[in-house]
């Protein structure tokens, strides 16, 4: 495969325009272009840049286990620092905004929003209507926040994740988007533009009530345990729709039941995660996966420190 190949795939994949990918490999846009037609070749360390983003947007970049270790050992030094971070959140309400926004704006915009941050923004903390705007796109961004609010309040209390909790999760995010908000899907479904095959929905019930008793298990590598939960999660896909959103909630449930921060996934990240996803779900390998939830935890961390 050359290096017009790789650089094509890159693009589709990343959804990045060439001046970006020119950003990330470090040059112009002049010299990306004449890469780009095959007018000109990258040097070695351009090369190495270009086969990293490929790997990384393929699904196929490795993680040393010594380089995942270290994070995950930082993850749980800042972890110390707070006797309880739901308590952090809810005791600060700059804290709490943020990460009512940055959770809301993100997930959203990763199912296709087109609202911008500030106008999510507007939204939550305003209760404005914002024009030219899908109807639809603002009540999931009231019934995001809504979900978060009371997935906070219900961990204030430390009770258990169960299925009671993910189904009123699906119906908060869904209520008057959907009619079979709150209930599993009783009819088959496929992850647009994934080859991951979903559950057959007759056995959804079933697994699902696997997936809680695994919640509940203590393991040793928290952030391994985790991981390998959402990525199943997402290949059950137990909900008509609205999988990702209710997943990514779970998600911070786990993180936070382990005395982490939420993970704030960037939707400019969209295709990085889902490759990793893939990855997990597929290779039964959740290494990159790990990787990536170690570094979205990371900027959690930012947002309760106030960097």
């Amino acid at each position: 495969m050359n290096t017009q190949d790789k650089l094509k795939i890159i693009q589709k994949l990343s959804g990045l325009t060439q001046t970006e990918i020119a950003a990330k490999v470090g040059v112009s846009f002049v010299a990306f272009n004449n890469w780009w037609n095959e007018k000109a070749k990258p040097r070695k360390k351009q090369v190495e840049a270009i086969d990293e983003l490929y790997r990384l947007y393929t699904g196929q970049k490795e993680i040393p286990a010594s380089v995942l270790a270290s994070k995950k050992q930082l993850l749980q030094k800042r972890s110390t620092r707070f006797k309880s971070v739901i308590e952090v959140i809810l005791k600060n309400s700059d804290i709490y905004d943020q990460f009512l926004l940055s959770l809301t704006y993100n997930s959203n915009k990763i199912e296709g929003s087109t609202l911008s941050e500030d106008e999510t923004a507007d939204i939550i903390f305003n209760n404005k209507s914002i024009p030219n705007k899908s109807i639809i796109e603002q009540l999931e961004v009231k019934n995001h926040q809504a979900a978060l609010q009371y997935l906070f309040q219900y961990l204030k209390n430390s009770k258990k994740i169960n299925e009671e909790l993910i189904l009123k999760l699906h119906s908060i995010l869904m209520n008057g988007i959907r009619e079979d908000a709150g209930m599993y899907r009783n009819h088959g479904v496929r992850i647009v533009g994934s080859n991951v095959p979903t559950a057959n929905f007759l056995k959804v019930p079933v697994l699902m009530k696997d997936i809680v008793e695994k919640i509940s298990q203590k393991k040793k590598d928290e952030v391994e345990h985790i991981s390998q939960i959402h990525a199943s999660f997402e290949q059950i896909h137990p909900f008509s729709d609205g999988n990702g959103r209710v997943g990514r909630m779970i998600l911070t449930a786990m993180l936070l039941k382990s005395n982490f921060a939420p993970a704030v996934i960037k939707q400019e990240e969209k295709q990085i995660y889902y490759a990793c996803l893939r990855k997990a779900q597929l290779q039964d390998d959740s290494t990159q996966l790990e990787d990536f939830i170690c570094e979205a935890v990371e900027f959690g961390f930012e947002i309760i420190e106030r960097k």
